[in-house]
């Protein structure tokens, strides 16, 4: 069984989180594009469960987040499903402190220097724009090596905000003017509720 409820933000809208019960599965912009990836399918049917006692856990962390406060995402437990390889990715954002940025070649050298493989950015690319866990595991302080703040599976005004809430925005960051996910998928949490039913 997968649990969902949502937590409503005056900066972002509302995000949408998934639990297996006893771990964060998920967390999205509700119009995130890739809205829902990282859930276990095979767990069964959606419930909306508001009262689970991990979604207060991360409803805490959020208010701490959207007040400017600089809360460890490992606080949480996090059980979203990925690959070795997103797993990396994923540990990596979970480095980057609050209010800071790197960038999808920066990650890319730190994985091949843990596993003596090379790594390349688009690759990182890849599994940053499919972080099921948004916000939480901060995908929104990568940005290419340029400054250019490339796409956002939330869409970049998404991102641009969430890194203006940090003051981490830089005057050399730009807006890619084409790419994928320049702007969000409106609907895309309603199109997961109605394929989970």
């Amino acid at each position: 069984m997968t649990y969902c409820t949502e937590y409503e933000t005056e900066l972002i809208g509302a995000l949408t989180l998934a639990s297996d019960g006893g771990a964060i599965t998920g967390c999205w912009f509700n119009n995130d594009r890739y809205f829902g990836i990282g859930v276990d399918e095979s767990a069964g049917d959606i419930e909306r469960k508001d009262d689970l006692p991990v979604f207060d856990q991360a409803r805490d962390w959020l208010d701490r987040y959207f007040a400017g406060k600089a809360p460890d995402p490992r606080e949480l437990p996090l059980e979203a499903r990925a690959t070795e390889f997103q797993m990396r990715v994923r540990e990596a954002m979970l480095d980057i402190p609050y209010g800071k940025t790197t960038t999808y070649g920066a990650i890319a050298d730190r994985i091949a220097k843990e596993t003596g493989r090379r790594q390349s950015a688009r690759a990182v690319g890849g599994a940053v724009g499919h972080n099921p866990l948004c916000l939480i595991v901060p995908c929104h302080r990568v940005v290419g090596a340029n400054g250019s703040l490339t796409g956002f599976g939330g869409g970049l005004d998404m991102k641009v905000k969430l890194l203006e809430h940090e003051r981490a925005m830089q005057s050399t960051f730009f807006r890619p003017k084409k790419g994928t996910a320049l702007e969000g998928a409106e609907g895309a949490s309603e199109a997961w509720a109605r394929s989970a039913s």
